[in-house]
């Protein structure tokens, strides 16, 4: 088994470990288009954990600065056979490869991954941009572009649309904003302990709410009413972007678009858990239970494999 065969078959294993939305849109897909969404997967899994947890005796603003690095070597250099430094870790090194060759296969431009390190700089506590506290959704929106987007704008030419590609850009984006921001709110509590507050202060101060107060809910299990009445709030303006997102859904490939629209409607899903639980998230993570999951990923399944069936028979 050749390098780049055997980075593609690695990325593979931790989408279907990590990934289990990407998995699934991939499914069907032709196989260099389903080994790109692997390979990119894989790549910001990877990058995304460096940041969040510590890095054995380096500090993670070193290990990113490494890893970019190595991310444009890799870009620039003709051959996958590159000698990384040491801060790089393995699983990187193994995913490298893929990456590169999934870049320029489909001619992704640079500047979504230049974006997308500038976030994860401001993830990283031992970096100059490193923002543990979100004030305003303008400075969210900036982090997000970076964090969440891209990632969108990155799959677009690999998914493939059947309009012109720029006018699938504002849902992508729309998307993207609204599954990270629904992953905010779900893990509030969890990030709290990381000492980060995604979700815009100025927006919790606005119905008399402090980190103080959300930490206290965090060691209680409690929530006070005036938490209740923010998180109502981040969720309303969650939802108008998945409402923003979903006329982008039909301009994808057809083979993808249920998977898609699965993932779409089990990540709202959430959204609904939350206020079933009556916003008593700060202590515990809510999710969509497996027989919903079932529920609304089967239908979608078949259409998908109905459709590339027919397309194999015609």
């Amino acid at each position: 088994m050749n390098t780049l065969t055997a980075s593609y078959g690695f990325c593979e294993g931790v989408t279907r470990e990590h990934g289990r939305t990407y998995y699934l849109a991939a499914r069907l897909l032709p196989e260099p288009r389903r080994r790109a969404v692997h390979a990119l997967y894989a790549f910001a899994r990877v990058v995304d954990d460096i940041v969040d947890e510590p890095s054995g005796p380096y500090e993670r603003g070193t290990v990113l600065a490494d890893v970019e690095r190595a991310a444009v070597t890799a870009l620039d250099n003709a051959t996958v056979t590159v000698e990384f430094p040491s801060t790089v870790p393995a699983a990187l090194t193994r995913i490298l490869p893929a990456f590169a060759d999934a870049v320029k296969t489909f001619d992704i431009p640079r500047a979504y991954f230049d974006a997308f390190f500038e976030s994860m700089r401001m993830d990283a506590p031992d970096t100059a941009k490193f923002r543990p506290v979100y004030n305003t959704m303008d400075e969210l929106a900036e982090y997000m572009y970076g964090s969440a987007v891209v990632i969108g704008l990155q799959m677009l030419p690999i998914l493939g649309v059947s309009v012109p590609q720029q006018e699938a850009v504002v849902p992508a984006s729309n998307l993207g904003e609204a599954f990270q921001l629904t992953n905010f709110i779900r893990d509030v509590g969890e990030d709290l302990d990381r000492g980060r507050l995604y979700l815009p202060a100025s927006e919790f101060s606005a119905f008399g709410v402090d980190i103080e107060m959300l930490e206290h809910g965090r060691r209680t299990g409690t929530v006070d009413v005036r938490v209740k009445r923010a998180l109502a709030h981040f969720i309303a303006v969650t939802r108008g972007r998945y409402r923003s997102a979903e006329s982008g859904i039909p301009m994808l490939d057809r083979r993808v678009q249920p998977s898609i629209r699965t993932a779409f409607v089990l990540y709202g899903a959430i959204l609904d858990q939350v206020e079933g639980a009556d916003y008593r998230i700060l202590h515990r993570r809510v999710s969509v239970p497996g027989r919903t999951r079932l529920r609304v990923a089967a239908p979608g399944l078949v259409r998908s494999a109905t459709y590339a069936a027919r397309n194999r028979m015609g």
